[in-house]
C-alpha cells in the first residue's frame, strides 16, 4: 500500500527559538526537536518532504560578507548564493537530525537533501516592486552610508525598528527538479527540499540564470504540496492555532475551517501581512489546486494534529 505524502514547512522558530539561541549549535539543537515530531509522523507510515526558512541565517552571511569587505576587502556574496549555502547547510543539519532520530528509534529510513531551483516570471511585477526585508536593520545614520555604498538597493523603514533592504519576492511557477524529487519521495527517503521558498531562476532561450530575489517559502511549499499531489500540507509556525481578532479579549482560535471560511476572514483583514497571512494564503493555494487538506499549528503539535485534530484544519 502507498504511503501517504505530508508536505511540511518549519519556519524560523523551528531554527532559531529566540534571540538568546542564535549559535549554530544552538540552532542544531532546535532542528532536532522539530524533527524529533517529524519522525512521530513518519511514523504514523507517512512519507514527508520537509521545506524551511532561511530569513535570519541568510541575514548573518550577509553581514559576515560586509564586514569581511569592510575589514579585509574579500567580495561579497550574491543573495542567490546565500539562499543556496542556507539550503545545504540547514538542509544538513535536518537530515542529520532525521538520521539521527531514526537510528535512535530502529527505523529503516533515512533523510536527505535536496539543492532546489525555482522558476519565476522575469515579467512578475515584484521585481518593480521590492518588499521583502532582508538583512541587518541600520539606524537613521547608518543609511545614509548605506545608500552611498549600495545605489541600487532598496531600503525601507521596517516597524519603527531601522532601515532594511527590500528585495523582489516573485511567485514561484515551477520547480525545476519536481521529478527528482518525486523519484527520491518513491525510494523512501526523507527528504529535505526547496529550503528557503527555493533558489528562484529565470529561463531564457532554454537557459536558466539564477537571480537575487526572494521566493515566499509557504507560497513554494503550496506549489511543491500541489504538484506532488500531497494528501496533506502542514505549515508550522510559532502558534498552535491560527485565530481571528488575534491578540484581543475577543480572540477565537480556529480549530476547523472550510476554504470559503478562511477566504472570508482573509478579506476582512484578520491575517498579519507578513506574518500569518502567507500562510493562510499558501494553505488557500493547494487547496485551490486539489489539496485535500491543510494544517497550520506550532512543530510540537504535529503529531496531535494528525491524530486527534489539534491545530487549524483547513479543507475544501
Amino acid at each position: 500500500m502507498k504511503k501517504k505524502l505530508a508536505v511540511i514547512a518549519i519556519g524560523g522558530n523551528s531554527l532559531i527559538t529566540d534571540n538568546d539561541h542564535v549559535k549554530v549549535e544552538e540552532q542544531y539543537e532546535a532542528v532536532c526537536t522539530t524533527v524529533r515530531h517529524i519522525v512521530d509522523l513518519i511514523e504514523l507510515d507517512y512519507n514527508v518532504l520537509i521545506t524551511h526558512g532561511n530569513g535570519p541565517q541568510v541575514g548573518y552571511i550577509l553581514r559576515r560578507a560586509e564586514i569581511a569587505r569592510d575589514v579585509a576587502g574579500i567580495h561579497e556574496v550574491p543573495l542567490l548564493l546565500c539562499g543556496a549555502d542556507t539550503q545545504g547547510s540547514i538542509g544538513f543539519y535536518i537530515q542529520m537530525a532525521l538520521d539521527n532520530e531514526f537510528a535512535k528509534r530502529g527505523m529503516d529510513r533515512q533523510g536527505a537533501t535536496l539543492v532546489t531551483q525555482v522558476e519565476v516570471d522575469v515579467k512578475d511585477p515584484a521585481f518593480a516592486n521590492p518588499a521583502k526585508p532582508i538583512g541587518a536593520f541600520f539606524s537613521d545614520e547608518q543609511v545614509e552610508v548605506v545608500k552611498k555604498e549600495h545605489p541600487d538597493w532598496t531600503l525601507v523603514s521596517d516597524a519603527g525598528r531601522g532601515w532594511r533592504r527590500v528585495v523582489p519576492s516573485p511567485m514561484p511557477k515551477r520547480i525545476v527538479e519536481l521529478d527528482v524529487i518525486k523519484t527520491l519521495l518513491n525510494s523512501g527517503v526523507a527528504l529535505v527540499a526547496g529550503g528557503g521558498g527555493g533558489l528562484p531562476v529565470v529561463k531564457t532561450d532554454g537557459q536558466y540564470r539564477g537571480i537575487d530575489a526572494v521566493i515566499d517559502k509557504d507560497r513554494a511549499t503550496s506549489l511543491l504540496a500541489a504538484d506532488l499531489g500531497a494528501d496533506l500540507l502542514i505549515i508550522s509556525t510559532g502558534v498552535p492555532q491560527v485565530a481571528i481578532r488575534f491578540n484581543t479579549p475577543e480572540q477565537e482560535n480556529l480549530s476547523q475551517c472550510t476554504l470559503a471560511q478562511v477566504e472570508q476572514y482573509a478579506a476582512e483583514g484578520h491575517f498579519a501581512p507578513g506574518s500569518m497571512l502567507p500562510k493562510v494564503e499558501a494553505v488557500m493555494d493547494f487547496i485551490k489546486a486539489g489539496g485535500k487538506e491543510a494544517i497550520i499549528t506550532s512543530p510540537d503539535m504535529i503529531r496531535e494534529a494528525v491524530m486527534h485534530g489539534k491545530g487549524t484544519h483547513i479543507t475544501a
